[in-house]
């Protein structure tokens, strides 16, 4: 929770100081923003591109903890999800706009803390902020982010496109988002126990930055492009490895053969994994909260991107009758399910 020893009280600003107070000092870079902030509604002119647009939901006490949650971090962190829908179709984010509910609890300082986060964010991927809105909660903390962007129109790529024979990609490293998650947890209920003991995160800070400050890969689109790869279908893995690849075979109706041994994941999260008593290849699977993006090319692009430390092809489609499965290091076939997050299931 934030800790200040000035706190200014938000009521004392009213909502539309709110609002002008956080936004006032945002950039707007793209000429596709014709009007941002101050009116009642933002103005964005594409011309010919397809417009791409994404919204999410954060809410405390689900989809975070502000135990071990720092605000600035929440607030990067609400705008990266979001920019990783638009990468995931192979477009360009350009906008965001962010609504916000707030509790008596949060003095004007914490809100503050947030939108740096979100500035930071906007700064380093670009991004102008349009929009949104403030009310207050009863609830905790609420903070909806939407996103748009966009693609050409042959450019666009989609769940569905998978084709028989297509190889099954992913950038960067697997499961460290979930691991990560693991040892905050563990340190929160130690802290609990014992007010007095102090966190161990030491050693961590890879894992535990990829559960609290994930990047959307912008940068795979862009190299995808360098490369001239367009692929058949992706998607960004927010739910676990395992789900995605489920979902692009059921849009694509087809079926998919992943390698356990091909799975990238980083020495950090398998090491911690083991010492958590957790499987590294299930924390790949089904942890979830990565942002990577899960992609499928034609074979004839393999060439391309083989050199590539990070993007690694980790199975291939196949038929739809064959189903979904992994072949674990043993050579032992198993089902694939998913087994990530639902969102309903709490």
């Amino acid at each position: 929770m934030f800790e200040n020893k000035e706190r200014t009280a938000i009521a004392e600003l009213g909502e539309f100081g709110l609002i002008k107070h956080l936004t006032d000092h945002f950039k707007v870079r793209h000429e596709s923003s014709i009007k941002g902030i101050g009116d009642d509604a933002a103005v964005l002119n594409f011309e010919n591109k397809e417009v791409l647009i994404s919204t999410d939901l954060l809410l405390e006490g689900i989809h975070f903890d502000l135990a071990y949650v720092p605000l600035i971090h929440l607030g990067y962190k609400a705008i990266q999800v979001n920019l990783s829908d638009i990468y995931a179709m192979n477009g360009i984010a350009t906008q965001v706009t962010v609504s916000i509910g707030i509790s008596s609890k949060f003095p004007l300082e914490a809100v503050e803390e947030i939108y740096k986060g979100i500035q930071l964010a906007c700064d380093k991927f670009n991004i102008d902020l349009v929009g949104g809105d403030t009310s207050s909660s009863k609830q905790g903390l609420v903070i909806s982010v939407t996103s748009i962007g966009y693609a050409e129109k042959n450019e666009v790529v989609y769940r569905n496109g998978a084709q028989e024979g297509d190889l099954i990609c992913v950038s960067g490293d697997l499961g460290g988002a979930y691991v990560g998650l693991q040892i905050l947890e563990r340190e929160k209920l130690i802290f609990m126990e014992n007010p007095d003991i102090q966190p161990d995160l030491e050693g961590k800070d890879y894992i535990i930055e990829r559960q609290l400050k994930p990047e959307g890969r912008r940068d795979i689109v862009d190299l995808l492009a360098q490369m001239d790869i367009l692929p058949t279908a992706m998607i960004d893995v927010s739910d676990g490895l395992a789900s995605e690849v489920l979902h692009i075979c059921q849009q694509s109706e087809r079926g998919a053969t992943l390698y356990e041994e091909k799975l990238p994941i980083d020495p950090m999260t398998y090491e911690t994994a083991r010492e958590l008593g957790l499987d590294p290849t299930v924390c790949a699977l089904n942890g979830g909260e990565d942002y990577e993006l899960l992609f499928t090319i034609k074979q004839s692009d393999y060439e391309k991107l083989k050199h590539d430390v990070d993007i690694s092809v980790i199975g291939h489609i196949t038929d739809k009758n064959s189903g979904c499965k992994m072949i674990s290091k043993s050579n032992v076939v198993h089902e694939l399910k998913a087994q990530g997050w639902n969102a309903f299931k709490l």
